[in-house]
């Protein structure tokens, strides 16, 4: 083969190093943003935190520009667009932080009728962490582990006097206990998961069970919905109106109540249609999902974009020398170089989410002011289209990102919703036909509620052309049971 020399042409896509942490910073939330920025603070020297309502620094463009800082007073300043230079600018002074009191300066005794704290403020000596940063730790943002089920019954145990046997049993049959509150596994099993050791039987073992189903929440423990609903409506007091009734129609006729067949309940529970409403009503405000509300996660908070104002440390930049290739130096000039493009990447971040929710809340102004019937269909490509950017920098701006509005607060990506075509030409959200499907369903009637297709053919007539199908995938997204099942009596 002949080897020869050969001239191409073509263009390729680098992603340097800066370009990998502004689309990394990009994407993370708010909390992941922050705990980026602490690292960041803790490993580069050249940064530091602009402490607020201080006066900017005369010459701070000069060491968040792009060339050196022994150099730039050559080329000029940079522009103040620059993010260091946006941001309020001090000498930062470790003599101006509080300091701890000294051991001299501590008294050997204090007076009887005072505490520490009414001489010395004791937060200030309380960094987060651990650490010496001088400040106070926020209480609010400590929060305890949630309580679980089994931890909420194993408390209950513990108050209730059981012999060693039964509270070995009781243990058992706690932790066979699902997330709902429902006994998952029969005697049997449970004997199996005690052991031939155990030497128990299962009267001893039911005993226990029947001794753990009157622990709180009221209908733990149960094995079927029907003794979960007979276990709450013991726990009444006598005298409640209707009681009797709402036993007997749960041990005998609850299939006939699940399947909304209220004329067979009347005729056989021999009760008018007002009375059977009252029993009706008494057992539907029973729980049947007595665990669900311990077993609910920890509560995730939406956090507000909080971003510290960031700047260079003006006394580790004047240290690099012109001209000096030493180790130390070159250290100066790399974690330098690295401050200035986190800055850069932080500021273009901010730049970047402000821009994409502007154009989301222009887009999307009538859902604004009327609400969500007059969401307007909107995807990706329109807001990159806009603001000509890419869809994957758009996707990554919108995720895990809110906006606090008058009507409440939304993750962006709520107001991006595909379209449904109408009869005039034009386009309908999904999310706004979602709308008017609950909203048509609040105003039906209880006695005949509307059918899927007689959904479908109301839109229709509105010019919003839905198959019926698509009104049971967005009814069933909505948590909205079927139209028999939403039958009522009243």
């Amino acid at each position: 083969m002949k080897q020869s020399i050969q001239l191409r042409l073509g263009q390729h896509l680098t992603m340097t190093p800066q370009l990998q942490q502004a689309i990394r910073l990009l994407q993370l939330s708010t909390m992941e943003l922050n705990v980026e920025i602490q690292q960041a603070l803790e490993s580069n020297m050249m940064l530091e935190l602009a402490e607020e309502g201080a006066e900017a620094d005369v010459g701070l463009d000069r060491y968040a520009g792009n060339g050196d800082a022994a150099t730039d007073s050559g080329n000029g300043a940079e522009p103040a667009s620059s993010a260091a230079a946006a941001e309020p600018e001090t000498t930062f002074d470790s003599s101006e932080l509080q300091e701890s009191p000294r051991a001299n300066d501590i008294p050997s005794e204090l007076p009887v009728d005072t505490a520490w704290e009414d001489i010395y403020d004791g937060t200030s000596m309380m960094p987060v962490g651990g650490g010496g940063g001088g400040e106070e730790m926020e209480f609010e943002n400590q929060r305890g582990a949630a309580e679980s089920l089994q931890d909420h019954l194993h408390w209950q145990l513990n108050l209730t006097p059981m012999s060693e046997a039964d509270c070995a049993i009781a243990l058992t049959v706690i932790d066979a206990i699902g997330a709902d509150g429902y006994l998952e596994a029969s005697l049997e099993e449970l004997m199996d998961t005690l052991g031939a050791d155990a030497e128990v039987e299962l009267e001893e073992i039911a005993a226990v069970v029947k001794r753990i189903q009157q622990f709180d929440p009221p209908g733990v423990g149960a094995r079927d919905l029907r003794e979960c609903l007979l276990l709450q409506l013991a726990q009444l007091p006598p005298g409640t109106p209707y009681l009797a009734e709402a036993r007997r129609l749960v041990e005998e006729h609850l299939q006939l109540l699940a399947a909304h067949d209220y004329n067979q309940l009347m005729r056989r529970m021999k009760l008018a249609r007002e009375d059977l409403q009252k029993v009706v009503a008494l057992i539907q405000s029973m729980n049947p999902r007595p665990g669900a509300h311990l077993a609910s996660g920890e509560v995730e908070y939406v956090v507000p974009e909080s971003v510290p104002a960031l700047r260079i440390n003006r006394r580790y930049a004047a240290m690099i020398r012109r001209a000096d290739n030493s180790p130390d130096n070159s250290s100066l000039r790399a974690h330098l170089q690295e401050a200035r493009w986190f800055i850069k990447s932080l500021q273009s971040r901010g730049e970047t989410l402000l821009k994409v929710a502007t154009a989301i809340v222009e887009r999307q102004r009538a859902f604004l002011e009327h609400g969500e019937e007059a969401m307007r269909p909107l995807v990706l490509h329109d807001i990159a289209e806009v603001l000509g950017m890419h869809e994957s920098t758009i996707s990554r701006v919108t995720t895990r990102k809110y906006m606090h509005t008058p009507r409440g607060i939304y993750e962006l990506k709520y107001f991006f919703s595909s379209h449904v075509s109408t009869a005039t030409g034009g386009e309908a959200s999904s999310t706004a036909i979602r709308a008017v499907i609950k909203k048509l369903i609040d105003a039906e009637s209880a006695h005949k509620p509307l059918s899927d297709s007689t959904i479908a053919q109301i839109l229709s007539e509105q010019g919003i052309n839905v198959a019926r199908r698509t009104v049971a995938k967005y009814r069933e997204a909505m948590s909205i049971p079927p139209s028999h099942e939403r039958k009522r009596l009243a």
